[in-house]
């Protein structure tokens, strides 16, 4: 038993400290990953083991290795973080399926700077109500046109243009034919 409490003590540790790097909270910790407030206490302090799908819920949500939760060697984590397989993407669509957004950043990106990558169908679009004050789109169309209002202005990305605009105005995406896009939504003032 004195291995599996060394195991769930390290456990516990690496995963406290990968949470206080982050500056993430318990409560916000919990929302990334889906696992209880009350059951991250306990697994933080060593007094509860988290399952597997837990323990893969949290690295995934603290952007942490696996297999480098468990390694005592002391050796550096792997530069790359994650590497998401395209079916593993998260994705939903909008306006009766003619939409898909995939969510490209990681979910301790949140609230701070967002990656999507967008698939219209013809006649498909994106509307959305203010962010908060300050908040600002980056668009790419990467393939087709894309027509794009904020507020009451209005402006035509054709292939390969980037359009920047105010994200904290009601807005909107379309593209009558069918187009994909690359979408940057940073969070916080205008700088």
């Amino acid at each position: 038993m004195t291995g599996d409490t060394d195991i769930t003590a390290h456990l516990a540790a690496r995963l406290k400290a990968a949470r206080a790097e982050r500056g993430l909270s318990l409560e916000a910790l919990s929302k990334l990953s889906g696992v209880s407030r009350s059951m991250l206490s306990q697994i933080e302090r060593g007094a509860s083991s988290p399952t597997v799908a837990s323990l893969w819920n949290l690295t995934r949500a603290l952007g942490v290795d696996f297999a480098g939760l468990l390694d005592r060697s002391g050796a550096p984590e792997s530069p790359i973080f994650e590497h998401l397989r395209a079916a593993e993407t998260p994705a939903f669509t909008e306006t009766g399926e003619r939409c898909t957004i995939r969510i490209l950043s990681a979910p301790a990106d949140v609230g701070k700077t967002e990656v999507y990558h967008l698939t219209f169908k013809a006649g498909g679009s994106l509307t959305s109500e203010p962010h908060e004050d300050g908040a600002v789109e980056h668009l790419t169309a990467l393939t087709g046109a894309l027509d794009v209002t904020s507020g009451e202005a209005a402006a035509r990305l054709e292939t390969g243009d980037t359009l920047r605009y105010r994200a904290d105005l009601p807005h909107s995406i379309r593209a009558a034919e069918g187009a994909t896009a690359l979408l940057i939504v940073k969070h916080g003032p205008i700088a």
